[in-house]
């Protein structure tokens, strides 16, 4: 294996690409990862030197605090190629704040700015075979940090291991969804830690999603965690409804993520001039909006899919339908916010930002 150092951060290449293997026509999200992926450990109080190595195994001390207290946070991202091939990302330095958000929230080491921007595109410039091409796919990308310290004392790790690893992938969903209105489970609570993207909120939700399953619906939608009247997310993602012609979202909180793709949702509906509410909606508003035909569109808003239609939902042991819609807004801001991810249009917000 060759050794280089590129700006402080050391790279070992992977003597055998994977590249060759790999049927970019036809692409699974999130099961295929590149050659590379980006390693920093946090020790002796500070955050050691970056370096990018060949993909592979990470081993742990059976005591190591990430199997036991759950010390666990990581984003989502994409890489983009235009048709001149160059790189692009969508608003990187969001997710980099979002992720020391996350980190001061669990009692983890912030991860300096410049060790994440300039160690994410060393890793894209040596992956740009990776980024694919064909429509609709992307590079998705998955900074985390975990625990690494040993120990069964119940108090926060002294070592950490920040990551970087990608992800060649497709679409994240396929069609409208079908999703069920959460009576009984909550996805997290006030003053929790719902407003960080934790590994805990994520497997907490598994369970009331795979009863939602068993009874023919795709996803949950989750509501508030004391009177449950009032809609949160859906499934991972936030979640927008349009009544008539106006667009409603829940305002964050600390059970709400901070969603970039819902920032972005926003911005981009008001500058079109659509009327745009943040506020609580209950269900009993959605469900009287859907019998009086005034409701239009529910639609969740996230990294992964960007935008996913929603088709019906279930509540109270009834499914309400959305009607078919010839010019949907949900596809409308779809396709705004890829085309500016794509470098297909004008970025008049200066989201997109190029790795050279």
């Amino acid at each position: 294996m060759s050794l280089e150092v590129s700006q402080k951060i050391t790279i070992e290449k992977s003597k055998i690409s994977k590249i060759g293997q790999v049927d970019f026509n036809n692409l699974p999200f999130g099961q295929v990862y590149s050659d590379h992926m980006l390693v920093c450990d946090y020790e002796n109080g500070k955050w050691q030197a970056p370096k990018i190595i060949p993909y592979q195994n990470i081993s742990l001390d059976p005591s190591a605090k990430i199997f036991h207290y759950g010390q666990s946070i990581f984003e989502g991202m994409k890489a983009y190629k235009d048709e001149s091939d160059a790189i692009w990302l969508f608003r990187p330095r969001d997710n980099q704040k979002r992720l020391n958000i996350s980190a001061k929230r669990l009692a983890m080491p912030e991860l300096p700015e410049s060790y994440f921007m300039d160690g994410l595109e060393a890793l894209l410039l040596l992956e740009k075979d990776w980024i694919p091409t064909t429509k609709d796919s992307s590079l998705y990308i998955r900074p985390f940090i975990f625990a690494t310290g040993n120990g069964f004392h119940a108090s926060p790790a002294d070592k950490y291991k920040f990551i970087i690893a990608c992800s060649p992938s497709g679409p994240y969903f396929g069609g409208k969804l079908k999703v069920l209105i959460e009576q009984q489970y909550s996805r997290s609570a006030n003053g929790g830690v719902g407003f960080a993207k934790a590994g805990g909120n994520y497997a907490g939700q598994f369970y009331p999603t795979n009863l939602a399953i068993e009874k023919g619906y795709q996803q949950v939608i989750w509501t508030d965690d004391t009177s449950h009247e009032f809609i949160e997310e859906a499934g991972a993602m936030n979640i927008f409804i349009r009544i008539d012609d106006t667009l409603i979202t829940a305002p964050t909180s600390d059970r709400i993520l901070d969603g970039i793709t819902r920032k972005s949702i926003i911005e981009i509906a008001r500058d079109q001039g659509i009327a745009v509410e943040i506020r609580n909606i209950s269900v009993h508003e959605i469900v009287e909006a859907s019998e009086n035909g005034s409701l239009k569109e529910m639609f969740g808003a996230g990294t992964a899919a960007v935008i996913s239609p929603i088709a019906g939902f279930g509540y109270k042991e009834k499914d309400f339908m959305l009607p078919e819609l010839e010019s949907p807004i949900a596809l409308k801001l779809k396709k705004q916010i890829t085309d500016i991810q794509y470098n297909r249009a004008d970025d008049k917000f200066g989201w997109r930002h190029a790795v050279k």
